[in-house]
């Protein structure tokens, strides 16, 4: 049996004390009764236990009382000449105790361990292009930190990202403004605004330009993740007055500068996806002054607290964010 000195507190032995000779029924089995228990079991002495706990022999004597009055008056120990020793029903209660005495110092152990970001675990989502760069150099950076914590990932886009959110499944979810999910039930801590590219053929005759507008690719046949403009990146498109159109939808970003690549259309790139772009396309800024760039977020529930991980995977996200042009 572990020494249980460092779990007892003299509050916690005056509230025991006090539970006992109210005139009200048997109280509830308390913990530290069943530790000073399984420490006298221990030592076979009322006064061993009482030194090794740094109490006096009546405060031990009196909480074993308790727990005896609490288990309807059955003595624990015969009290001997020198020394106690466990009665039938002190030798049944002795596994129980430790049972209980067990998965409590197993709550505190990781309690502990969540506290100091030593384990437990933490679910985060992201939107795709999040996963270029931003996410994987956070979570290498977390896990050197913290290895014990257990991170899972899953992507998606923004609206689903948040459903999960809501219902539990997610800590934290990296969410961006396109797609025009409703952001109000949510903390938002922004990481970054992003600005966009178009993505041309490396032969196109816009490709030595230094920027280009919207506008100039009207006529353009585009690669884009839907087969409609509103909630994509191609919403830009729409506040300039034109309506894009969608040659071929692709969803995956690396087939997507494939398309482009082959001439096949255009495509917009946002800015956390652009250090992977494949060598044989160009990338042009957009200027676009009469609207903001994509703002990107960590999000986490209104209300809901951040446990330990969380926050630190969110200083993580912060410092990452930062070292990356946008």
């Amino acid at each position: 049996m572990q020494n249980t000195h460092d779990n007892l507190t003299g509050g916690a032995v005056g509230a025991a004390s006090d539970a006992v000779g109210t005139g009200e029924d048997a109280p509830d089995l308390s913990t530290v009764w069943l530790r000073v228990f399984l420490d006298v079991a221990r030592h076979g002495s009322f006064t061993v236990a009482a030194r090794t706990l740094g109490w006096t022999q009546s405060a031990v004597s009196r909480q074993i009382s308790s727990l005896e009055s609490a288990l309807g008056g059955a003595p624990l120990f015969d009290r001997l000449p020198r020394g106690v020793r466990l009665t039938e029903a002190g030798r049944i209660l002795v596994p129980h105790a430790e049972a209980v005495v067990e998965r409590l110092q197993g709550a505190e152990r990781e309690l502990t361990a969540l506290r100091e970001v030593a384990g437990g675990r933490l679910r985060v989502g992201a939107f795709a292009t999040a996963d270029a760069a931003l996410v994987p150099r956070t979570i290498a950076a977390f896990r050197t930190r913290h290895p014990g914590v257990r991170l899972t990932r899953e992507e998606g886009l923004t609206p689903v990202l948040l459903e999960r959110l809501s219902a539990g499944s997610l800590d934290l979810a990296i969410v961006s403004t396109t797609g025009r999910a409703p952001l109000d039930a949510y903390t938002l801590h922004h990481l970054l605004d992003e600005s966009l590219y178009v993505a041309v053929p490396a032969g196109h005759p816009l490709a030595a330009e230094p920027s280009v507008r919207l506008p100039q690719l009207a006529d353009a046949d585009w690669i884009s993740g839907g087969s409609r403009p509103e909630g994509t990146l191609l919403d830009a498109a729409l506040r300039h007055g034109f309506r894009p159109r969608v040659a071929h939808v692709v969803a995956e970003w690396t087939a997507k500068q494939g398309y482009v690549a082959a001439g096949l259309g255009v495509a917009l790139i946002p800015a956390l996806a652009a250090e992977s772009v494949r060598p044989d396309i160009t990338l042009l800024p957009v200027l676009d002054e009469a609207a903001p760039a994509r703002a990107v977020y960590a999000a986490t529930v209104r209300g809901r607290s951040l446990t330990p991980a969380a926050e630190a995977f969110l200083r993580a996200l912060r410092e990452t964010a930062a070292k990356i042009p946008t």
